[in-house]
């Protein structure tokens, strides 16, 4: 499912303590839900040289509720939120996906996984996502202007907002605590603790009661 007015995503992280309180809070704010909780995995592909990492753009295959090809080209700030082009649909063999992609020689670089919750809010798309390394809320939106005023909806400070994506949360966070690893999986942080606020991610909800 993509909410999307076009191909250009336009959107902005939350990192918070308390994603039951976000989501009670979405539900009287009028938030549909349009995915229950749902294990992602997720695969990201570059060519052999890097080619597609040094332009800043991505090209992932997901598996999900249904399996999705990615493209993402490099990223600019618009009014405070990450915004790309994104070229997304669905196939309906994640083997063969993988098979067709590594046939143009791309590789997959590295795995991460998430679960995640989706709900349409006034056009938006929320989601409640539960990384290996924290809890976060993202909303994504055609225009940039409409995204202050979601998040002051669900309360959270948009001072504290991150336009930046997941991977790059993770390199922070792999070059301040050393990790040995590559893969964003829920088992490699089995027995790995991080402190997000000791990188400068504070929480956005921590005003909630």
């Amino acid at each position: 499912m993509v909410i999307s007015h076009s191909d250009k995503e336009i959107e902005v992280k939350f990192f918070v303590r308390s994603l039951p309180e976000i989501e009670t809070r979405l539900i009287k704010a009028g938030a549909t839900l349009v995915q229950p909780r749902t294990h992602e995995y997720n695969l990201r592909f570059d060519t052999p040289e890097g080619s597609l990492s040094q332009q800043k753009s991505m090209l992932r295959l997901r598996r999900d509720f249904a399996s999705h090809i990615t493209y993402k080209g490099p990223s600019t700030t618009l009014g405070g939120a990450l915004a790309r082009q994104e070229i997304e649909f669905e196939v309906s063999n994640f083997a063969a996906a993988q098979k067709l992609i590594e046939a143009l020689g791309f590789r997959s670089r590295f795995v991460y996984e998430k679960y995640r919750t989706t709900y349409a809010l006034q056009g938006m798309k929320v989601t409640l996502d539960e990384m290996p390394y924290g809890d976060f809320v993202e909303i994504e939106s055609g225009q940039a202007e409409t995204l202050p005023g979601a998040a002051s909806a669900l309360d959270l400070n948009w001072e504290l907002r991150l336009p930046e994506t997941y991977v790059s949360i993770f390199r922070r966070l792999k070059e301040l605590f050393q990790l040995s690893f590559n893969d964003i999986t829920f088992a490699n942080f089995e027995n790995v603790t991080v402190d997000l606020q000791r990188s400068g991610i504070q929480e956005a909800d921590s005003a909630l009661t």
